[in-house]
Order: structure tokens, then sequence, then C-alpha cells
């Protein structure tokens, strides 16, 4: 220790403390280190804004439209749909929304058709009815029998694609099919929706593996749940509308989805959403695409009071089918309240449209259809269907043209069950319970209240043919319908669920 300085030495030698080197002087100016740190902010901003902008894609319309005359879709001897035209709006996109049951044999039981304004932020959904009556050449001509009538799949999709452009009277600019497993995995995505469950719902279908106990009131669901909400119809609570109940609550439940999704926070669980549309959706939008709308609708000041849920405006009807040799019962849309509805919500083009725009179907006093169109596919049914006017069964030559397989409403194709045309007696379910035709049938129980109900709406192409027409099921609900003489008996309901046969009333 060194007494004068108190230090240890080492070696009797003192240590002396290290030298700090100088620090070299900085060659980059106050200046230029400002401008360093201004470039690399500006690379981040650049490279958010490249992020976002592969994120979040503009839909390109004219990307979509057909090169050639060979590549537009081929409507046959069918009025051909507007396709192309002056938008209402810059950013005006329609898209048709099909909801698939893989559970149920793949019907498309859900059809919405929504247009989105993005530039005045509005938007209309219409929920078309699975039992709506089209322009097609088979004899059940409900709607959703389209896609496994075509076959299903992208033949089912396209030829159900075609038959609503044609009954709106345009082409949707883009189409997303939507499994129904999707419903529950967004809801789980999003971490639940609160929704007010307007009913009791108890429904048991081992056959579509459908299992649904969810109590009336409003209540946090999960995903099992709000599918189980959204495929409810039948069961000991169910609606007595049938398929119309359902639809109105399907579209109560997409509000309050709309509604919660619109919160900003959701932005974070694109991932979620991206796996959830990987594995469900199939569509002819990119995911980005979606996002763009998505972005659009949050940002823009999209408000669930600016979404505009309606269902198709429709009345009951009923005509006549050679294959059941009954009257089903259907749906048409009530002509001028459609083409209201597309030319002010729906259609994204300035160009007024016309009834004869729209693929309308309506039945006749005598039984026959029609189309606004004035075509109508299935050359049979556009004429009176021919029944019994004798007062018993009789044996009848067979007619060849009659005896021709027919393709039921599953799809497959069978030769009738009855021997003998139309014309004659349809000995067995048939009968003679027909005596009268549809003169009793439509002519009685559908006639009054429709007297100068479609004829205002579609003078000259319905005419003078509706007044009286197709009351039944509307007010009187086919009472006295297909009286006559003889066996009564209807034929056994078919174990489709769609099909509704509306039966014969007891002879007196």
């Amino acid at each position: 220790m060194n007494r004068e300085t108190g230090k240890h030495v080492a070696g009797g030698r003192s240590q002396k403390p290290r030298e700090k080197k100088p620090k070299k002087p900085s060659r980059l100016t106050r200046q230029q280190k400002i401008l360093i740190v201004v470039a690399v902010l500006l690379a981040l901003v650049l490279a958010a804004v490249v992020a976002c902008q592969s994120l979040f894609v503009k839909p390109d319309l004219d990307a979509k439209k057909p090169d050639t005359e060979e590549e537009k879709l081929d409507y046959g001897d069918g009025v051909r749909p507007r396709s192309g035209g002056e938008r209402k709006s810059e950013d005006f996109y329609t898209v048709l929304i099909l909801g698939r049951d893989t559970g149920g044999g793949g019907n498309t039981d859900t059809m919405l058709l929504a247009s989105y304004d993005v530039t005045n932020q509005k938007a209309t959904v219409m929920s078309i009815p699975r039992d709506t009556m089209v322009n097609v050449d088979w004899d059940v001509k409900k709607i959703n029998s389209v896609y496994n009538m075509n076959g299903g799949g992208d033949k089912g999709i396209k030829a159900l694609y075609q038959e609503i452009s044609q009954l709106v009277g345009f082409e949707p600019d883009y189409q997303v099919v939507v499994e129904w497993e999707a419903v529950g995995e967004i809801v789980d995505a999003m971490g639940g929706v609160y929704f007010d469950v307007p009913r009791d719902m108890d429904y048991e279908d081992p056959y579509q593996d459908l299992s649904i106990h969810i109590k009336k009131g409003y209540q946090k669901l999960n995903g099992e749940q709000a599918m189980g909400v959204v495929r409810f119809r039948d069961g000991k609570n169910g609606y007595n509308n049938g398929d119309i109940g359902r639809i109105e609550t399907q579209q109560a439940f997409l509000k309050a989805v709309i509604e919660q999704m619109l919160q900003i926070q959701n932005m974070t669980k694109i991932n979620q959403f991206a796996k959830v549309f990987e594995e469900n959706v199939t569509t002819d939008l990119s995911f980005q695409n979606i996002l763009w709308f998505a972005q659009k609708a949050i940002f823009g000041g999209l408000k669930v009071e600016n979404v505009n849920f309606v269902t198709m405006p429709y009345k009951g009807v009923s005509a006549w089918s050679r294959y059941y040799h009954q009257n089903l019962s259907y749906v048409v849309p009530v002509a001028d309240e459609l083409l209201e509805l597309v030319n002010n919500e729906l259609s994204p083009f300035k160009e007024v449209f016309t009834l004869s725009d729209l693929d309308i179907m309506y039945v006749n006093s005598d039984g026959s259809i029609g189309s606004t169109t004035g075509h109508v596919e299935d050359s049979k049914a556009a004429k009176p269907p021919v029944k019994n006017s004798g007062s018993s069964a009789t044996t009848t030559t067979p007619n060849p043209n009659e005896e021709q397989p027919v393709t039921d409403p599953n799809g497959n194709t069978t030769t009738p069950p009855e021997t003998g045309d139309e014309t004659g007696s349809q000995t067995g379910n048939g009968g003679s319970t027909q005596t009268g035709g549809e003169t009793g049938s439509q002519t009685g129980n559908e006639g009054g209240a429709q007297t100068g109900g479609e004829t205002s709406g579609q003078t000259g192409n319905e005419g003078n043919a509706q007044t009286g027409g197709q009351t039944g099921s509307e007010s009187g609900g086919q009472t006295g319908g297909e009286t006559g003489a003889g066996e009564t008996t209807p034929p056994a309901v078919p174990s489709e669920p769609d099909i509704s046969i509306i039966e014969p009333a007891p002879t007196e």
C-alpha cells in the first residue's frame, strides 16, 4: 500500500489508471442524421402502404368481363339478363350469396342477392324463398331444385346463378357459396354473437346430424348455437309460415353479425377469418377483395341501419304437377313490387328495367303457367292441364307423349306412376277425383280475391288471364280444390321434404 496515495501497489509499483480513447469525430452532420431518420420512417410508411395495398384489393369488374361472345353465359331461348351498362355510382357492386347445406344433401336453401353502394354506403340484401317458382323445363319448378337438378357442383351453381339472373333481370357481379359450417366458425372467430332468439328451438334430425335445443331470449351464441338458429325451421315450436319464418330469423341474425363485425377490433382477427374463408367459401372474389369491402364498410361509416334486409315480394300459388297428379304449392314474385326493388335498390345500372326484362312466373286461372318474358321453358306446363271429366274411373289408351320418363324432384328419371295420359282416367292415385279439372280448384277457391290483382301489375303479360285466378293459396287455402266424383285418396306424400302436396277435399 502506498502510504501517500492509499493505493495498492502490485510488485512494489503503483498502477496508473487507464486513459479513455478519444471519440472519433462523426462523419455525419446533424442534418444528415435527421435525413436518415426521415428516410427510415418513410420506408416504414411505404412498406405499410404496400402491405395494405396487397391486403385490401378493390374488385376489378373489367377483368371479370368475358372477352368473346362465346364466353358469355348461354341462356338458350330465354331472355338474356343485363350484364353491363352505366353504373349508379363509381363503386356499386352486386353479389349472389348461396348457403349450401352439406348435411342435408347439398341443397342451396339460403339464397341472398346483395347490392353494396360503396360510394354512398348503402346496402340491400334480398332473400329469395326456396319455394320460388322459376322458369325451368322440369316438372317441379322450385328454385332450390336447380342446384341438384343440374348435377350439383360448379354446374349446379352456374345454373342457379343463371336462374336468379333471369329472375331479377341482371347478372350479379360476383357469387359466394358458403358451406353451413362457416356460420359457426365465423361466430367463434368473432368470440360469439349476441342475438335475441325469437322462440324456443327444439329439433332432432339424425339424418342431417341436427340437434337444436336453444331457449328463447337475448343471449350470446357460440358457433354451434348460431348454426342451430339459422337452420331451425320445423319441430315442436316450428314456424307457422315455414321457410319464410326461417328467412326472417336469418335476416335478423345477419343484422346482428354485421353490427358486431363492423366493430374495429374485428379487423385484428384477419387470420382467423382467412382460415374460415379458405375452408368453407367458394367464390370468384379473392379474400383480399372481401377485406376491401370490410375495410370500406368499417372505415367508410356503413351502419347497420343503412343495410336493408328484405324478402323477395311474393304471394302463394299452386300449380299442377304431372308427376304427382296434384297441385303443389309455390311462391311467385309480386311483379310490380319486385320490379321496383330491382330498379331502386338491387340493380347496379342506371338503365330502368321493365317487366319483360324480369323472368317472373305466374299461374293463370286455367292452371297454365306463364312468364313476364313471354317464354316458358316447359311447353307442357304452358298449356292448361287436362284432367278427368268423367264421373268414374275408366281406362284409356295410353298417350305415347305422356309415357315418356319424367324427372322427379329428387333428380331421378322414372316412369310416371299412372297408366294413361292426363286426358284419361289416371287410374289409381288420380282416379276420377279430377272431375272438373282445375275449374273447381282454381276458379272456385282461387277466384274472387285476385280479381284485378295481377292485371294492373302485369298488363300485357298476364292480361285478363289472371282475373279471378290464383286465390286459393292466399285466401281460401284450397278448400274444395280438385273436387270430383269417385276415389278421392291422393298419392302418398313423397319423402322429399321440399314438396308440399295440396290435397283434394272430400267429395260431397
